[in-house]
């Protein structure tokens, strides 16, 4: 795992070898073990590395890595499960390697095959290619975009890197806010791919290859996309094969991604998908499998330690357990930083903090990351589905009357749930589903300010899902909210989230249950092995009854999330209040400050949970205050 930049100068400048160290070294925190760096012998192109290392220690494997004559140089963040079959391949064709690292199979599979060569690696990947006698730069990126590749572009020069920061200082880069971004952020949390919270700087998308000329003439394609089934091609499949597919699948999956030459462990928070992969773990690996999980102090509806130490207990696991208290929004400034601006999902705090724990006894921890978007583990779904059955007089009727009950404690007691679901019932599908996964939705035009908002251009809250259209048209209701989720809340959210928090502490983070194999096969499923009523996951739970404690099978869905609803009104209150009330405010010059100023009375009265919005807004202004000293170090 590591961090990577480059440029390329479309202006006849040659590349500043001390910019591009610079930019490189912006990085240090996902490679702290080596570096390297590469300016093609006309100056025109450059890439820069940081290693973090996790495969072949040797000096060999170090980056930028060549081709035997040197026209070949690719620098690469991730890693490639299936190098040694590709490794195999290679020789046996007449290739010779110096190395044992993954990195290296990329280079020689170039040479035989071109930007093409992309679409043969399984795993997760950022990769960076200069070819010298094509004078071509190939920009490349996991298909499920588990590692990150951001692109600024201008008439001068193309800069690419895997974090934003690696830009803020290079003196032919502007960053400058992008208007354009901030509803996005409040409505989501997040600023949706391609687009960022900076102007001109963008996302590579998953799936995706870039190659870019010499003169600045870039071609795009898609190498891979998800697809689910339209309602009519859906195959039918017995429960017991598709149960023994996924566990076939899954399986693999969680042993390709064991190989590591460095500590290596498992984030267990005690749901459905962790347990298993821990379980899977305990099963292939000769020594205790080491576990970390945290909780916290302040409210035991969000603390799943327990869970954790059941499934810790069955496994026999070394585990250790971590406990957040209301102290850790001292991480504030840390988080900004390492999201390269706002970033609105709290469970940022937890993440962070296990994984600097966590790296303290381990280099590579396994997740469970992807299995509610596979399996359809959110409530949510559910939800969508069942309004679809219920006569809207009836929902407006229930709706009112739960309008007149008193808040409960926090967002995820039931009659929360309750409230947020008859509030949106009655909205179309997706409308409907987003608005319950949104900060600010009905009242995001009060949010802001009017002399702003005539600025933009008409705001879309379906933003998220609006590229991905044609790909939902002719699938089911419950297919479309898959699809809409794994490329949207899970590339621009989860994933995010875990690899810059991961990676702020130099951990890498494996995700079993995004190999590609069990993503295509687990669409090509029938709803109802999915979702089957209030049951979650269903396929999966029947494909590894062996590995779920009772206890843990028969839990709900309690996610990640942080009790910002008690923590503001209680030790984080004077902070909060500090910080949104205060004259000086640098969200004042988009956002409505009465607006904002009433978030934070409700909130304190207890007419209201609005915890995590407070949370958005206050990430909003840390960041304002943050980015000129960012920029103008």
């Amino acid at each position: 795992m590591c961090g990577i930049c480059g440029e390329l100068r479309f202006d006849r400048t040659p590349v500043d070898e001390r910019q591009l160290v610079a930019m490189r070294d912006q990085l240090v925190h996902r490679g702290p073990d080596s570096f390297g760096a590469f300016v093609s012998p006309d100056g025109s192109a450059g890439l820069g590395f940081r290693r973090l290392r996790i495969i072949d220690l040797t000096p060999n494997a170090s980056q930028p890595m060549s081709n035997e004559d040197g026209r070949v140089q690719v620098v690469f963040n991730g890693e490639i499960y299936n190098y040694r079959t590709l490794r195999e391949g290679l020789i046996a064709r007449g290739h010779q390697f110096r190395s044992h690292s993954d990195t290296e199979v990329i280079v020689h599979l170039y040479e035989e095959k071109g930007a093409d060569c992309i679409a043969d690696l399984e795993g997760m990947f950022a990769i960076a290619i200069w070819d010298d006698r094509a004078a071509r730069l190939t920009l490349a990126r996991d298909r499920a975009g588990k590692k990150p590749l951001f692109v600024y572009r201008d008439h001068r020069l193309l800069a690419f890197a895997s974090e934003m920061k690696a830009f803020f200082h290079h003196p032919d880069i502007s960053i400058e806010i992008e208007p354009e971004s901030v509803p996005s952020y409040f409505i989501y949390g997040y600023v949706p791919q391609p687009a960022t919270i900076y102007k001109r700087v963008s996302q590579l998308a998953p799936g995706t290859v870039t190659t870019v000329e010499a003169d600045g003439r870039t071609a795009t394609r898609r190498y891979w996309q998800l697809r689910f089934p339209e309602e009519a091609e859906v195959r039918p499949v017995t429960r017991a094969d598709a149960a023994a597919g996924v566990r076939a699948r899954l399986t693999d999956a969680v042993e390709r991604r064991l190989e590591s030459d460095v500590p290596l462990g498992a984030f267990l928070s005690g749901g459905l998908d962790s347990t298993i992969v821990v379980g899977l773990m305990s099963r292939m690996m000769s020594a205790p499998v080491k576990t970390f999980s945290i909780g916290f102090e302040g409210d035991a509806a969000f603390d799943e330690t327990a869970y954790a130490r059941l499934a810790a207990a069955q496994f026999k696991t070394d585990h250790t357990e971590f406990r957040v208290t209301a102290s850790a929004i001292d991480l504030i400034d840390t988080l900004v930083w390492h999201h390269d601006g706002p970033f609105g999902d709290s469970s940022a705090i937890p993440t962070y903090l296990v994984s600097k724990l966590t790296r303290e006894h381990v280099t590579v921890v396994l997740t469970g990351d992807g299995g509610d978007e596979l399996f359809a583990g959110y409530l949510r779904f559910y939800a969508a589905l069942l309004a679809e059955r219920i006569p809207a007089a009836a929902g407006r009727a229930a709706g009112a009357m739960l309008a007149l009950v008193p808040p409960p404690p926090n967002e995820r007691h039931w009659l929360a749930r309750a409230q947020r679901f008859f509030r949106s019932m009655s909205l179309p599908l997706h409308d409907r589903v987003t608005r319950w996964n949104s900060l600010f939705f009905d009242d995001l035009d009060a949010l802001l300010r009017p002399d702003f908002v005539a600025g933009l251009a008409p705001i879309d809250k379906l933003r998220h899902i609006r590229g991905e259209r044609e790909q939902m048209a002719g699938r089911s209701p419950l297919s479309q909210l898959l699809h809409g989720n794994f490329t949207s809340y899970l590339a621009d959210d989860l994933l995010v989230k875990t690899d810059r928090c991961t990676m702020a502490n130099s951990l890498e983070a494996r995700s079993p249950f995004l190999d590609r194999e069990l993503v295509e096969y687990a669409a090509a499923l029938p709803d109802n092995l999915k979702l089957q009523g209030r049951r979650t996951k269903a396929i999966l739970r029947d494909a590894f009854p062996d590995l779920l404690p009772p206890a843990i099978d028969r839990r709900g869905k309690m996610g990640f999330g942080v009790p910002l609803d008690a923590w503001f009104r209680g030790d984080l209150r004077d902070y909060m209040r500090d910080l949104l009330l205060a004259r000086d405010a640098r969200y004042a010059d988009m956002l409505s400050r009465p607006f904002v100023e009433n978030l934070v009375a409700r909130h304190l009265a207890g007419r209201a949970n609005l915890g995590q919005q407070l949370w958005s807004i206050i990430c909003f202004e840390v960041w304002l205050r943050r980015l000129p000293g960012w920029t103008n170090r």
